[in-house]
């Protein structure tokens, strides 16, 4: 008899020398940029929801997980800081405490932990407040406002279940000589005004906290696609899919329809793609699998942005694909030689 033992393990599966906790680790390495951006745009605010958001989502972690300590791979604070990165920076912390305990209680430990979770923890959470909280999570702030490194926006400090101070005023006080209070997407939805290529490269528009500097994030992006701790092939069919269907639209219309270059820089396409499309734990394995994958969560960001109520679809397409995951392995799976032929007589 075999001394050697089969281990059955949920997903993510260790395919090379790189354990769990390092890949991990290295997720949170590459994301230290982007969040050092934007606490540079969006000053002390920007700090504390990161902050807050990624030890809510570390002290749930534990609290459901007692006893075993599991803090050790990471995983908690990848989601604690990607969900930060989606929020508004003027987003109340006790309504960001809400968002980490969601992700992590709700979209990873009540599916059994890591490697269980159908859905990304991140988003989950996001989706939560955005269902709750729909005016604060679409109340935005000017980037490098005069006083951000000395002062908070107003409504930081909300109390819970308050309503947020208007932050009208305090923006006219900060010195930013233009100020819609939309995002890029916003203001094309409803003026049909884009930005330029330039503006959604460098950062120099109003965003969630992570979501503005795409250059940036790509090139953190490539840190992991380099040292093969990212799938390259999911983030290429997400922003492919996406620009193959925004050049679409804009052959039937070009005077309402934006650029494909637009629609993969703006909103949260990028660290979406990059960040959170990729997750082992939600996303196919199969080597096809993959560009299906990518393939829907594109299609899908820019038919929700143009036709749905909302001026994102990223969160939303992400999700589907992690629920269609499954469906996408089953049928994708390489037949094994010398199987699925009928016998001959």
């Amino acid at each position: 008899m075999s001394k050697h033992r089969i281990e059955l393990r949920a997903a993510p599966h260790q395919h090379s020398g790189h354990s769990v906790p390092t890949i991990m680790r290295n997720v949170v390495y590459s994301l230290l940029p982007i969040c050092g951006f934007s606490v540079w745009q969006y000053g002390l605010s920007a700090l504390a929801l990161l902050l807050t958001v990624t030890a809510t989502c570390l002290a749930t972690e534990r609290l459901l997980n007692r006893n075993a300590n599991t803090l050790g791979d990471w995983s908690a604070v990848i989601t604690g800081v990607l969900l930060g990165l989606t929020l508004p920076p003027a987003f109340p912390l006790w309504m960001a405490i809400v968002a980490g305990f969601v992700a992590i209680a709700i979209g990873k430990a009540m599916f059994g932990g890591l490697g269980h979770n159908p859905f990304n923890p991140a988003l989950v959470g996001r989706a939560f407040v955005q269902a709750a909280f729909p005016v604060a999570i679409t109340t935005w702030v000017p980037a490098f406002s005069a006083n951000r490194f000395s002062e908070f926006v107003p409504t930081t400090f909300t109390a819970p279940l308050m309503i947020p101070p208007d932050i009208v005023g305090w923006v006219k006080q900060q010195g930013v000589d233009a100020f819609t209070g939309a995002t890029p997407l916003a203001r094309w939805k409803f003026e049909n005004v884009t930005a330029s290529a330039h503006d959604l490269l460098t950062g120099a528009v109003t965003a969630s906290a992570g979501e503005t500097s795409a250059l940036l994030i790509l090139a953190c992006g490539a840190y992991l696609a380099i040292r093969k701790f990212m799938d390259w092939r999911i983030p290429v069919a997400v922003l492919g899919s996406a620009a193959l269907t925004a050049w679409a639209f804009q052959l039937v219309d070009p005077t309402h329809y934006p650029a494909p270059i637009f629609v993969m820089l703006s909103g949260g396409l990028m660290l979406g793609a990059i960040y959170m499309a990729t997750d082992m734990a939600t996303s196919p394995v199969t080597p096809v699998g993959v560009w299906i994958y990518g393939g829907i969560i594109g299609v899908m960001t820019v038919i929700i942005r143009y036709f749905g109520g909302l001026t994102e679809g990223v969160m939303y397409a992400i999700l589907l694909g992690n629920a269609l995951t499954p469906l996408i392995d089953r049928y994708t799976q390489p037949r094994v030689y010398g199987t699925g032929n009928k016998e001959q007589p």
